[in-house]
């Protein structure tokens, strides 16, 4: 089934065929500062309460869904946010095509779809070669957010980002049932109303790993992915 395209009119939505090919992400805020990127954004709950919480901040949420999209820029530009770009992409896209090396100060990835089926994992977003690759975009020190409501997937991840020295710091990567002050959707809270529990893992990239282009993997078209690219081709 096709999914209907509505037209965003918002000031706050940024076309994927408007983003900048070089010069980074931070090109599309009228002002410096810090930028984070929320990866899957759905209706815009959590990046309401973020944008809120820090508003020092730039964030750049996207989504692959044009319906959610819409109501993301519809509950920001109702709540006043000027500090919120969205776009309708995909986040290997994205990274690869527009991110500057080192650009981002956060990432944040909440619930994305777990494909909880064993033979349907290998569709996860989040393994070991998106990790490595976001890993080129984070600035030294960034803060990296992933939350499940599917246990093994955040223990996945934190297995995967054991593996990679970048995101320890000296230490392997754990998982937690809570994350003090971290903005919970509704999405999170239906769950945790149910007395199922939100697993959340949070690293930070070591501020002395040096990133060597040639270890950035290449980008394959797959799933969700409409084109394919060699590093940042």
């Amino acid at each position: 089934m096709t999914q209907r395209i509505i037209p965003i009119e918002s000031p706050l939505f940024v076309p994927e065929a408007s983003l900048p090919a070089a010069g980074g992400l931070g090109a599309l805020f009228p002002r410096r500062a810090p930028l984070a990127l929320e990866i899957g954004c759905g209706i815009g709950d959590f990046i309401l309460q973020r944008a809120r919480q820090q508003p020092e901040t730039n964030f750049l949420a996207i989504d692959i869904y044009n319906k959610g999209c819409l109501k993301t820029c519809r509950r920001l530009e109702q709540a006043g946010l000027d500090n919120v770009r969205v776009v309708r992409t995909e986040a290997r896209y994205l990274l690869s095509h527009c991110c500057a090396p080192g650009e981002l100060a956060a990432v944040y990835i909440n619930c994305p779809d777990p494909w909880p089926k064993k033979r349907h994992r290998k569709r996860r977003l989040v393994n070991r070669e998106f990790l490595q690759s976001l890993l080129f975009y984070l600035e030294p020190g960034a803060n990296f957010y992933f939350s499940s409501d599917i246990a093994d997937y955040a223990e996945e991840v934190a297995e995967q980002m054991t593996t990679l020295p970048a995101f320890r710091n000296g230490l392997a990567v754990a998982v937690a049932r809570d994350l003090p002050g971290y903005p919970l959707s509704k999405y999170m809270r239906r769950f945790l109303d149910l007395g199922q529990p939100i697993h959340f893992v949070h690293a930070r990239r070591d501020r002395a790993w040096q990133a060597d282009p040639a270890e950035l993997p290449p980008v394959a078209a797959g799933f969700r992915v409409r084109w394919s690219c060699a590093g940042n081709g």
